[in-house]
């Protein structure tokens, strides 16, 4: 579907660790980022879901099949960071969009430093992912758009060593540099 529905194109494939514990950060714009991050890493990729979605009867038993947990935004999840932790501890990769939510533009914004904070307890590398041409899938349609999509892997960046909010921050913000320079590079 990538490639042909969306005539999509990945670059930077061999940046992505085919093993191991591995935090994916990436921009957030469309419902549609989920499952094409995890086609284009070519690994699973286990990602926070709000905690809505799996009050959706077929919908909870799919995203469940695909790695998805549930997370209470707009707080302080403990049972979900326990289950991405689970997951990274599995040498899963764990998918956490930086803004945690979606951007209208896809560019990052207002970044969190939920990521950067699983990667220093999992001493987990984290992988930025940029995706181009998202945001345009499901305008204005409830079925999605063909439109042209753009993925970007970077380079690998090693895991904070300490859990200080300084260190947290730094990560979080050179992750959002990296993502948001990708997409500067457009298609």
């Amino acid at each position: 579907m990538l490639h042909v529905y969306f005539r999509g194109r990945i670059y930077g494939a061999e940046n992505v660790p085919q093993e191991g514990p591995l935090v994916v950060v990436s921009n957030h714009a469309s419902n549609y980022d989920p499952p094409l991050v995890s086609n284009c890493v070519r690994r699973p990729v286990a990602y926070m879901a709000k905690k809505e979605l799996f009050d959706i009867p077929v919908f909870n038993k799919a995203i469940q099949l695909y790695g998805a947990y549930p997370v209470s935004r707009g707080s302080a999840d403990t049972k979900a960071i326990r289950a991405a932790l689970e997951y990274l501890e599995n040498g899963w990769a764990v998918g956490v969009f930086l803004q945690g939510t979606r951007t209208p533009t896809g560019k990052i914004t207002d970044p969190k430093r939920g990521a950067a904070l699983l990667a220093a307890k999992a001493k987990a590398p984290l992988l930025p992912v940029c995706l181009w041409g998202t945001q345009e899938i499901e305008k204005s349609s409830a079925i999605p758009r063909s439109v042209p999509v753009t993925v970007r892997i970077g380079e690998v960046i090693k895991a904070p060593t300490s859990g200080s909010k300084e260190e947290l921050e730094a990560i979080t913000q050179k992750c959002t540099d990296v993502i948001n320079s990708l997409h500067d590079l457009g298609r």
